[in-house]
Formats: C-alpha cells, sequence, structure tokens
C-alpha cells in the first residue's frame, strides 16, 4: 500500500532525528508511550468540545511519535523486541478508539449518518487487527487488506481536520470511504483464514 511504498523514503527522511533521539538516551518504548498519551488526552480533550480542527493538528504532532519508535528500535538493537512489538500493537488500538471515540461524542447529536459510519471504523478497525492475530496464533499469515493502519489513520485524520475547517461532507466522505475498506479488509481476512484452513 501507500505507506509500504513510502517507508523508504520516510526512513531516510527521519533518520538524523531518530540518531540525535538515541545519542540522548530515548528509547523506543518511551516514545510509544509518550505518543499514545499525548494522542488519547488530546482526542479526548479537544474533539467532544467540537475543536475539530486544532485536535487534529494536536492528535497528529503525537501520531508522529509512530514513525519514530519502530526506527528507534530497530536502529538500537537491530531489530525491535517483542515486548516492543507487543506494546505498540496494544498501543496502536488505544490511539486509534481514542481518535474515533472523541469524534463519535462530538458528532452523535449533530449527524446520524457520520456517527453510524464512525461507529462502523471503530468496529472494523478493531476486528481487523483481532483477525489477523488470531489467524497468527493458528499459524496462518494474514496481513492482507486494501488499507493498512497508516492509511485508514490518515485518511480519519483528515475527513476530522476537514470538517472542522468548515467542510461539512468531510466527515461523510472520509468515513464512509473507511467503512468500506474496513468492511471489504474484514472479509478479505476472514476468507484468507477460512481457505487456509480448508487446506489443512
Amino acid at each position: 500500500m501507500i505507506s509500504a511504498r513510502l517507508k523508504p523514503q520516510v526512513t531516510r527522511l527521519i533518520t538524523p532525528v531518530v540518531t540525535l533521539a538515541i545519542r540522548l538516551g530515548i528509547t523506543a518504548n518511551g516514545v510509544t508511550v509518550v505518543g499514545a498519551i499525548g494522542t488519547i488526552a488530546s482526542a479526548l480533550f479537544f474533539y467532544p468540545r467540537g475543536d475539530l480542527f486544532l485536535g487534529t493538528l494536536v492528535v497528529s504532532f503525537f501520531a508522529l511519535s509512530d514513525l519514530f519508535d519502530g526506527a528507534i528500535a530497530r536502529r538500537s538493537n537491530g531489530i525491535g523486541t517483542t515486548w516492543g512489538g507487543f506494546l505498540d500493537s496494544t498501543i496502536d488500538r488505544a490511539t486509534d478508539a481514542a481518535i474515533l471515540v472523541g469524534v463519535l461524542i462530538y458528532i452523535v447529536d449533530i449527524d446520524d449518518l457520520s456517527a453510524i459510519l464512525i461507529l462502523i471504523s471503530l468496529i472494523t478497525g478493531t476486528l481487523i487487527p483481532y483477525i489477523r492475530a488470531k489467524a497468527e496464533s493458528l499459524s496462518i499469515e494474514c496481513s492482507v487488506g486494501i488499507a493498512e493502519r497508516t492509511e485508514r489513520v490518515v485518511i480519519a485524520l483528515t475527513a476530522i481536520g476537514l470538517y472542522g475547517l468548515g467542510i461539512d461532507f468531510a466527515l461523510i466522505v472520509g468515513f464512509g470511504l473507511l467503512s468500506i475498506f474496513g468492511v471489504i479488509t474484514v472479509f478479505q481476512r476472514m476468507f484468507t483464514v477460512y481457505s487456509a484452513l480448508k487446506r489443512v
């Protein structure tokens, strides 16, 4: 997907910052935790108040930690630790949920359709990584999907930010796409597991 294609360029861009962070003794897990606290706190503070554009700027700043923690782990140890990978995956679920719950609290009394689409995005966003984790516990590779987490977060934040600037259809378009992508990905992964189990 787009994030995979851009990863080499992004890695080259952030390498000087990562190198400096390591020299200062900053750890990957520390970046993960600080980024998560900032993302969750800002999403649940700004979004329910209706400060969607400002909130998106702050959330996006903290969400950038996701670019750095993996890079710091790889540069520090060659590979990320098992605990670091588990922590990062768990925190990703919490931050994604906080962003969608925050905007859902605000929009639920304003726009029923947007609220429903955000709820679908929240549910599928929880199911997608769960299906993968459950599949991998059965020794089945299950990373298929038309949009990875990075693309889903970018679409969500773009839609929320544009709505905050007064573009009223942004939430419906953005979360409509996320709902479609999410449902398709859920079925793609379920079919992958079903097909693998049939071959056993």
